[in-house]
């Protein structure tokens, strides 16, 4: 195994700065993320093997980043950031999160890995399907897309190989390149399965773990997306209803809703709006399942989802141009920030060989749309290899924190105390009000620091969690009433 550094590029200063941890060399490097964040860190890149049955093959290189700690004296035991998706660049995705990391930073450094197939680690990049365009979501339109970023991808890259299994493989072997240090995993969303599937194949390896918006190992991704949706669109609605001033500014906005999705499922509508990156003029087709698409990106944050009542309210009197706007400004980054063909290579292995489609869906806001679009473009896509207990929860004496969105539409906080009972040493955490992803929230980084530093749940004192709530929702675009 070699490791690989750009110091040409980087000059004698960078050279002379260089940090080396085992026999990985680290040189300095900014990191960027989408909302203009520049975090100084300490890059390097490391070289493996894209099929480990064939070490003597194609090697891929692995792009990695550590952004240090604050003292001079760091701990042995760095924490790894677990990134999401599947198919999002822990390296771009640091910036936005960087507060919730702060804390942790006293004592110790983060490390950062672009998973293979993310970021720059072999980016397997391709566009998401169109929401916007009901002719880009049929089966063979599906699979024609799939087809074409396959063929693109093939001269550098086997998607068969950029599994969770392989990303596991590839962290030890960082590892232990690193000095086989033990590690601190933060996992958020889809890096919660990393952060429980390498807890399952290397658990000496594993210090502490913290799980944010858990995925359990059992579930298939997107088989619960459509009642989960529901349910926090009903909680979102509800709370507008049940409040004196949003209920008199828009009604009960779940009646809205549902009179949109029967208007839109009858008879699409052109929708006119500003495109709000490039401030060009577009006009889309508002449809039933394009209304599903925004409505549930929305509900991912309590700041979006704080609009939702408005927004429905204008667009059903005729003015859909501020819902389309933040749909597409939502639509776009996510493009951005995904890798969508190691997002297929992870689906189509672990999750939509377990798909058991439920006629009940139908009736949810999101049907069996989700559902069917991915399993047409898994037709197309290769798969992995899958380990014979992939799917078995993972039981551990290690000590883990478990975090959870209470209107999560995505991982409720069911999900966490089902990973839980196998987890004799956890402790599962549940924020009021929020959505998917929370240790950003409130004093959830001091927890995760007070967590990490004592390794143990015992006597963890979340009181300060108490002071959080949903937000309340806008009744103008000024904001909620004061």
């Amino acid at each position: 195994m070699r490791i690989l550094i750009g110091l040409g590029l980087l000059g004698l200063a960078a050279v002379a700065e260089a940090r080396v941890l085992g026999s990985v060399d680290f040189v300095p490097c900014d990191l960027d993320g989408a909302n203009s964040v520049r975090i100084k860190a300490e890059c390097a890149r490391f070289e493996v093997a894209e099929d480990p049955a064939a070490p003597a093959g194609r090697r891929i290189v692995l792009q990695l980043a550590l952004v240090p700690a604050r003292s001079s004296r760091a701990a042995p035991d760095p924490v790894v950031m677990l990134a999401g998706g599947p198919g999002q660049s822990a390296l771009e995705a640091f910036p936005d999160v960087a507060s919730a990391y702060e804390p942790l930073r006293k004592h110790r450094h983060i490390l950062l890995i672009d998973q293979r197939g993310t970021g720059k680690s072999n980016p397997l990049k391709c566009p998401l399907p169109d929401w916007k365009d009901p002719a880009a979501q049929t089966g063979a339109a599906l699979r024609r897309q799939a087809a074409e970023c396959l063929a693109g991808l093939s001269p550098r890259a086997d998607p068969r190989f950029y599994t969770t299994t392989d990303a596991i493989r590839d962290l030890e072997a960082v590892r232990q390149a690193l000095g086989a240090p033990l590690l601190n995993l933060v996992g958020g969303s889809y890096g919660t399965r990393v952060g429980l599937e390498y807890l399952r194949r290397h658990p000496d390896a594993v210090r502490t773990l913290v799980l944010d918006a858990v995925v359990p190992p059992e579930l298939a991704l997107l088989q619960d997306h459509a009642v989960n949706l529901d349910a926090t669109i009903e909680a979102i609605l509800a709370a507008c209803h049940a409040d004196a001033v949003c209920a008199r500014r828009f009604g009960d906005p779940r009646q809205t809703l549902a009179r949109l999705r029967a208007e839109l499922r009858a008879r699409p509508r052109p929708a006119a709006y500003v495109d709000p990156l490039t401030h060009v003029p577009r006009t889309e087709t508002l449809n039933e399942m394009l209304l599903a698409a925004i409505v549930r990106l929305y509900a991912y944050q309590p700041e979006t989802a704080a609009l939702l009542p408005l927004l429905l309210g204008e667009t059903a009197a005729g003015r859909p141009q501020a819902l389309m706007a933040q749909g597409e400004l939502i639509f776009q980054r996510l493009g951005d920030a995904l890798a969508h063909g190691m997002e297929l290579s992870v689906i189509c292995t672990e999750d939509v060989p377990f798909l058991r489609p439920d006629p009940a869906d139908a009736g949810t806001l999101l049907g069996q749309q989700l559902i069917a679009l991915t399993q047409e473009q898994c037709a197309v896509w290769p798969r992995g290899e899958l380990p014979a207990d992939f799917k078995q929860p993972v039981t551990s004496d290690k000590p883990v924190l478990l975090l959870s969105g209470e209107r999560d539409p995505v991982t409720p906080p069911r999900y966490a105390e089902q990973v839980a009972r196998t987890l004799p040493n956890s402790r599962a955490l549940v924020l009021n009000g929020q959505g998917h992803t929370v240790m950003i929230r409130g004093c959830a980084p001091k927890l995760v620091r007070d967590f990490v530093q004592a390794a143990s749940v015992a006597g963890l004192d979340a009181a300060c969690l108490d002071a959080l709530a949903a937000l309340p929702a806008f009744t103008s675009y000024q904001g909620p009433e004061p």
